[in-house]
């Protein structure tokens, strides 16, 4: 088993608790994208361990915690950490804040896909404060980014 396994995969564990965790329905929409912005992060950092399979994979759990239809996260999650891995060697030279910016992006493009799954099987009503998500996901980025580099250099993940 390589070095670090077990502290990408807490990483995730961690993630899920945080996607399941109850918050009251006002704050809902703006829950962060918890598990897309870990796979985000390792997919940047280290694309040759966590990339377009690890995406599916990590989505494809999320589907079964969540209840949602089979495939969805999967399908998107794989998309999302597709872009990534393709931009991953200019993202991680920009700033923070640009990094937040593409982050948003990102994730937008996760919700995105999962808007469209989700819509094509039953009809789901959504408004704009469906994308409040992408944006909280953004804003949390900075938090993410410290902690998982800081996790990445202390189990030295290459």
């Amino acid at each position: 088993m390589r070095r670090g396994t077990g502290a990408i995969a807490f990483s995730f564990l961690f993630a899920y608790i945080l996607e399941v965790i109850a918050l009251p329905d006002w704050l809902e929409p703006a829950r962060p994208s918890w598990v897309a912005l870990v796979l985000l992060y390792w997919v940047i950092a280290v694309p040759h361990r966590v990339g377009v399979i690890g995406g599916w994979s990590v989505g494809l759990f999320l589907d079964v915690v969540q209840g949602d239809v089979l495939g969805q996260n999967a399908f998107a999650m794989a998309v999302m950490a597709y872009v990534t891995y393709v931009l991953h060697m200019r993202i991680r030279v920009f700033p923070v804040w640009q990094q937040c910016l593409s982050i948003i992006v990102l994730v937008g493009v996760y919700q995105l896909v999962t808007l469209l799954i989700q819509r094509s099987v039953h009809i789901t009503p959504w408004t704009m404060s469906y994308w409040m998500s992408s944006i909280v996901s953004g804003l949390c980025w900075p938090w993410v980014l410290y902690l998982l580099r800081a996790m990445r250099r202390r189990y030295r993940i290459e």
